[in-house]
């Protein structure tokens, strides 16, 4: 539904969870408490944006896009930290990025034009929806896989 919480989500998860000093690996940076902040800035930043008129739907190229590289990178993030395939991880989130994207866009366009809500409340009920559904899936995460640190 967002581009940028599950990964915001994703680090914040791995900062309380496997603290490392020296990165060596990609999965490490996004184990560094300066990489969950900015991500957290920019997953807000793009919550905001999309309340402003005349944003680009989600499906135009470029987000759409954008979605699918953020699931594809998350899930080969999330596949490895849990010791599982990275590449079968990244395929999974990217298909799961682009059935969400696509999905939430008819809801989304459903409940403002069919169902006559408001297009912010609807907006406010995604946003709480994808931080919340995210949260509790980063919370199930088992690290097991991650290579260590020296």
């Amino acid at each position: 539904m967002r581009t940028l919480v599950a990964p915001a989500l994703l680090s914040h998860k791995l900062v309380g969870t496997v603290p490392i000093r020296q990165p060596t690996e990609p999965v490490h940076y996004l184990a560094q408490p300066p990489t969950a902040l900015a991500l957290t800035l920019l997953a807000a930043g793009e919550i905001l944006g999309d309340k402003v008129p005349n944003v680009p739907d989600r499906t135009s190229p470029p987000q759409f896009g954008a979605r699918i590289a953020s699931g594809a990178t998350c899930g080969a993030l999330l596949s490895g930290v849990e010791g599982a395939s990275p590449p079968v991880g990244a395929v999974a989130g990217g298909l799961g990025a682009a059935v969400g994207t696509l999905a939430f866009f008819h809801l989304r366009r459903w409940l403002d034009h069919e169902v006559g809500l408001p297009d912010p409340l609807v907006a406010l009920a995604e946003d709480a929806l994808a931080i919340g559904a995210g949260w509790q899936i980063v919370n199930r995460i088992q690290p097991g896989g991650i290579p260590s640190a020296r």
